[in-house]
């Protein structure tokens, strides 16, 4: 039976569009189109190897995006040419920036939640929030790393294992808890686990995958937290 980790705890497709859009450094005004929909089938491949939950949501967004390739890289007809046609992207840009804002919207108000609980009323006064400097309360989102982060490093190991040109059909010879007290045991000795680290250290794919969905699975349990210094930097393990 399949050992799968909920994604419901992590980031769902359009995270995922954002953060090859932000990563490639592009204009979500101007998304090339083809660039994106290749590295976005990338980490659904990854999806799909892990067997997650909710890895069907990803599928139904990559075959719109292979859709609006399909759809720009078509002829235009001499009909269309003299009438203004819509962009194919425009919908998707649509639905990224309204997205985009509701998470924007969603963090700052975890961020004020977080800095309330420092706080105590000295009775009633109104708070102007278009007045107010944010700048000096904690950035609580600040160093957080997502699913995505951690895939990237994931897919640039997985990347360097030579490929087996036999294939033998063999028991797996461990599991996701197996792996969730292998890194236990490893905080133990360490405070912190550079993660691309850990990942080089094991001694085959198999091992790669399911350290990695144990890894998902000790961050949904709350066991640990994956930090990195700056965007796209190391990725750090820590006990919680």
């Amino acid at each position: 039976m399949a050992y799968r980790v909920k994604l419901t705890n992590f980031e769902g497709p359009l995270d995922l569009l954002l953060f090859l859009i932000k990563k490639s450094e592009v204009d979500i005004y101007d998304i090339p189109i083809a660039s994106i929909t290749q590295q976005y089938l990338e980490y659904v491949a990854i999806l799909q190897m892990l067997d997650l939950e909710g890895a069907g949501d990803f599928i139904l967004l990559a075959a719109t995006l292979i859709r609006i390739k399909a759809q720009m890289l078509l002829p235009k007809s001499p009909e269309s040419e003299e009438e203004e046609e819509e962009d194919p992207r425009q919908e998707l840009v649509r639905r990224l920036l309204e997205y985009q804002r509701y998470k924007e919207v969603a963090e700052n108000l975890f961020v004020f939640e977080a800095n309330e609980r420092f706080l105590y009323a000295r009775g009633h006064f109104d708070l102007n929030f278009d007045d107010h400097d944010f700048s000096d309360w904690v950035d609580y989102s600040k160093g957080e790393v997502s699913l995505f982060d951690l895939m990237a490093v994931f897919k640039q190991v997985l990347m360097r294992v030579p490929k087996d040109i036999q294939h033998t059909v063999e028991r797996i010879p461990i599991g996701v808890e197996d792996q969730i007290e292998y890194l236990q045991q490893e905080l133990q000795i360490r405070k912190q686990l550079l993660f691309i680290a850990v990942l080089q250290k094991l001694p085959s794919k198999i091992y790669m995958i399911v350290t990695f969905i144990a890894l998902l699975e000790m961050i949904r349990r709350g066991l640990v937290s994956a930090t990195q210094s700056g965007p796209y930097g190391e990725i750090w393990i820590n006990k919680t």
